[in-house]
């Protein structure tokens, strides 16, 4: 079961880095419960349990609202106080105190320019964030956090924006059309000139052809693929060819004459060696 949730993660993760832009170090955005939550079930320290729960180095991020808030508070969140103090301060544009949830509704924005990760308890927030793309919210059941998976609004944004992105616009597609159109009819104007000039001779038929079929590609026009059929190839020739006889050294040694119709062998010579103990050996004598 906990490979299965840490594959979930991973997957989100994934999603929110390759289709947002999210990379290493994630920033997480906590507010004063989920602070609270961590400090209750004894998840600490915090950056090493979010960085198993994102796999990644994390930094943890809060604001001048959210302190003021859990200051507001009392005793009973003084723990939190003091934790969410040591974390990194957000900038927040607030001049009075705003609550939480809107100070980290501004924070986020239309399209999160930031790249946050909000850790969150409240439901109603995340509620609202499902609904704005490329914000992924961390939260808290007991002593395990969870991401929550991308809602079916953030899917449609994506699908949306890679269509969007694939096609071409009106005004560029009108744009390109003007300047094929009119390489095309440059292109054409000085084949004509060129064939009332008499200087044919020079320009083939497949030239032509290929002018045809580049002029096409260039409109849009979609190539047929020509597939080459794989055949079975015959074996290879010098792999076939006869091997040369070698002539032995023996052979050559015992080779037979023939003169006059009688045959002779040939004489083999042997070098008589003189060894150096010997010669020594004498002139000491």
């Amino acid at each position: 079961m906990r490979v299965k949730k840490q594959k979930r993660h991973r997957k989100a993760v994934r999603f929110y880095s390759a289709c947002f832009g999210f990379r290493e170090p994630y920033k997480v955005l906590c507010d004063g419960t989920f602070v609270h939550h961590l400090l209750l079930h004894g998840l600490i320290p915090a950056d090493n349990v979010l960085h198993r729960l994102l796999g990644a180095r994390v930094l943890l991020f809060s604001s001048r609202c959210v302190i003021a808030e859990l200051q507001a508070l009392g005793d009973s969140h003084s723990d939190a106080l003091n934790a969410a103090r040591q974390l990194v301060a957000a900038r927040c544009d607030h001049e009075k105190r705003v609550s939480a949830t809107a100070c980290i509704e501004s924070i986020i924005g239309e399209f999160n320019p930031e790249h946050f990760f909000v850790a969150t308890q409240d439901a109603d927030l995340r509620r609202k964030f499902q609904k704005i793309p490329g914000v992924p919210v961390i939260y808290g059941l007991k002593n395990s956090l969870f991401i929550d998976q991308p809602s079916a609004h953030q899917r449609e944004f994506v699908k949306s924006t890679e269509e969007r992105r694939l096609c071409v616009s009106e005004p560029e597609y009108h744009k390109l059309y003007k300047k094929e159109s009119k390489g095309g009819l440059e292109s054409q104007t000085t084949n004509l000139a060129s064939f009332h000039d008499g200087s044919t001779n020079d320009i083939s038929a497949s030239d032509h052809m290929g002018n045809s079929i580049s002029r096409g590609h260039m409109l849009g026009v979609a190539e047929k693929t020509k597939f080459k059929r794989k055949r079975a190839k015959g074996p290879n020739p010098l792999s076939c060819m006869k091997k040369k006889k070698k002539e032995g050294s023996s052979s050559a040694v015992n080779q037979v004459e023939k003169t006059d119709g009688n045959t002779k062998r040939k004489r083999i010579r042997k070098r008589n060696r003189t060894h150096k103990e010997s010669n020594t050996s004498e002139l000491a004598s």
